[in-house]
């Protein structure tokens, strides 16, 4: 591809993310627009609603209150044709509901001035309609002795004012439930059009939004073609360099080998010739106290410090050495058989293999007072028996090996299926690893922490190498003072294209 079709490429990649973006970004602020547009107008319409709602309620109490009051003019009418207390008495009741209904009337238009100025006049009407009644009905039980108040009643005039006053107030309040009403219907239908024109725009950019993937599905389509063209060959590409690798691996296996075992001649030699030094080294010492014995003056100072001090230590270093250089030159030469050994897939009992490995150390643990638990249940898998044991053998026993002093030690061991893959953790209650050596504990000659424990930093690199070959990884999970957790994941079956030309790993 030249250089103007790659920068048209990628321009033309821009574009679509740019449109595609643009697209999501529109669409959302649109739903979000719509959204608080309509929290506002339920908002607005939930106030109308209250508004409508209290309008009915004044509507009801005045309703309650012209009831009352033809209750009243009802009852007085009864107690002067019939002189029975039964309506005397109804006359009070009413007569106290009249009052308690018009003190309501007032409460809930306590924001309406005409309806305030209303509820004062009735109360004019209805103590004037109530100062006639007790007159008729103290009249009628002969304890009233002008006669021409009563004739002269007024209370039928005051009855039908309150009547005419209350029809006002119900008018008053129907005009303002109409307004309510119409409000509350505008922010109905403003509401019903910002929807309808979201739903038109959602529509827009859904169309647009189809345009676009299908345009970029069609790019995408002819780039699968032309990266099919260019994977013709790279199969063949990857054999070839898959069996470079295979060659350069048992190269450098070969040359391990070699050297380990070339460095071996020396090291044997070194090691022989510091034992025949420390031999000497006695006659010298026996010499050296008997010419302090019978000659002392010709024995120096000097000598005496490099026979008896820095001839003894010297050796001392150099055995010191020599057994670490063999122990190394051993670690290598194993890796490197370990390395050329031949993988044997079979169905494993993980449960069982764990068993074996914690019945071996058990006598270690026992003596560490640390107890080493098995999960029953674990997920079996199709690998090399052997590779495996080591894997878990050397995992337990730095468990064991790196405990906690003072803290009874505990060591799980459990594992669970995730897709093809099994994972397999060991978990310890011990000192811990710090975060930043996660990663160089696996390193061969690597170790983290306080070296007071024997080992030349093998074992973490040996499980690393083993788990590779079967197809898997090991990581650590840790933090200091806290324990450690040891996870390796493997392939439920290792493949065979993983065991290369003759069973060798790939």
């Amino acid at each position: 591809m030249t250089a103007a079709r790659k920068l048209l490429a990628i321009r033309s990649e821009r574009a679509f993310n740019t449109v595609v973006v643009g697209i999501v970004a529109l669409g959302f602020l649109t739903l979000v627009a719509v959204a608080a547009y309509g929290l506002s107008v339920m908002r607005e319409n939930l106030i109308f609603t209250r508004w409508v709602a209290h309008t009915y309620e004044v509507k009801g109490a005045i309703s309650d209150f012209l009831i009352n009051d033809e209750r009243t003019e009802t009852a007085r009418r009864g107690y002067l044709l019939s002189r029975d207390d039964l309506f005397s008495n109804s006359v009070a009741t009413t007569s106290t509901r009249l009052d308690r209904t018009l003190l309501t009337i007032q409460q809930l238009t306590v924001d309406n001035a005409i309806q305030q100025a209303n509820v004062a006049q009735m109360r004019t009407l209805v103590a004037q309609q109530q100062r006639a009644i007790a007159v008729s009905m103290a009249f009628a039980r002969g304890g009233h002795s002008d006669s021409s108040e009563f004739y002269h009643d007024t209370g039928v005039e005051a009855t039908r004012a309150i009547r005419r006053l209350a029809e006002q107030m119900t008018q008053e309040e129907n005009h303002k439930l109409k307004i309510r009403n119409a409000g509350q219907q505008a922010t109905f239908d403003q509401l019903i059009r910002v929807s309808v024109a979201a739903g038109g725009l959602l529509i827009l950019l859904a169309f647009g939004s189809v345009w676009v993937i299908l345009r970029y599905t069609r790019q995408l389509n002819r780039s699968q073609r032309e990266l099919a063209q260019l994977n013709e060959g790279l199969e063949e590409q990857v054999m070839t360099r898959t069996a470079d690798l295979q060659r350069a691996n048992d190269e450098i296996q070969r040359f391990a080998y070699i050297v380990s075992h070339d460095l071996r001649s020396p090291l044997v030699n070194v090691m022989g010739f510091t034992a025949e030094l420390e031999a000497a080294a006695k006659p010298l010492g026996v010499l050296l106290e008997r010419a302090e014995t019978e000659a002392p003056g010709i024995v120096t100072e000097d000598a005496r410090t490099a026979i008896r001090i820095d001839l003894p230590e010297s050796i001392g270093f150099i055995r010191t050495s020599t057994q670490k250089m063999d122990r190394l030159i051993n670690a290598i030469l194993q890796l490197s058989r370990q390395g050329r050994r031949v993988l044997t897939p079979e169905p494993l009992d993980m449960g069982g293999v764990l068993r074996g490995v914690a019945d071996n150390l058990a006598h270690r643990a026992s003596e560490l007072g640390a107890s080493i638990d098995i999960d029953p249940d674990l997920p079996g898998v199709v690998s090399d028996r052997l590779a495996l044991e080591q894997i878990f053998s050397n995992l337990v026993e730095n468990a064991l090996k790196y405990l906690k002093p003072g803290r009874p030690g505990h060591i799980e061991v459990g594992g669970a299926k995730v897709g093809g893959r099994v994972v397999y953790r060991v978990t310890d209650n011990g000192r811990g690893i710090d975060p930043k050596d996660h990663d160089r504990i696996f390193d061969l000659f690597r170790r983290a922490g306080a070296q007071d424990q024997p080992g030349e930093g093998i074992g973490l690199a040996h499980v690393r190498a083993l788990a590779y070959r079967l197809g898997g990884t090991v990581t650590c999970e840790s933090i200091l003072d806290q324990g450690a957790t040891f996870r390796v994941s493997l392939p439920a079956r290792l493949e065979p294209a993983r065991l290369g030309p003759e069973g060798f790993s790939s």
